[in-house]
């Protein structure tokens, strides 16, 4: 019964001595000639956004042209701002009935608040403003970093 004990323990030591060196190896990014990846790396940081969410409710008596040159005039702002990192729109589908009259939503994404701080004032943003406001009923503004 001794022995077995004795045995059992010599393995364990010998288990623990192979599972140290072995480890060290991985730890050290080296295992023979082969590189490994070091275990305790961390994951690179992700990147935040800023998140430019702007709805807006047009008026009833703007046409369906008027809006989609709204539409149009928005959209062409990716290539005329540089500070815009990303653009997107859509046209409200919830099925729960709670827009509030807002039917269009776009979203533009900015690196940083320097970057937002550039587009707001810029003489681009400002004309499509001014082909915006003959139709525009309503907008709601938010403003979010992102999450990621």
């Amino acid at each position: 019964m001794r022995f077995q004990t004795l045995a059992s323990h010599k393995w364990f030591v010998a288990a623990s001595l192979a599972s140290a060196l072995l480890g060290g190896a991985i730890m050290s990014g080296q295992l023979g000639d082969r590189s490994v990846a070091i275990a305790d790396e961390k994951p690179a940081a992700k990147t935040q956004l800023l998140r430019h969410v702007v709805l807006f409710k047009f008026k009833e008596s703007s046409s369906e042209a008027d809006v989609q040159k709204v539409v149009d005039e928005f959209g062409k702002l990716k290539s005329k701002i540089p500070q815009i990192y990303a653009y997107e729109h859509g046209t409200e589908n919830s099925p729960e009935g709670l827009a509030d009259g807002f039917t269009h939503c776009f979203l533009v994404t900015f690196k940083s608040e320097a970057d937002r701080a550039a587009y707001l004032p810029h003489a681009d943003h400002l004309a499509f403003v001014d082909v915006l406001k003959p139709h525009l009923d309503k907008v709601l503004v938010v403003d979010y970093w992102t999450n990621e």
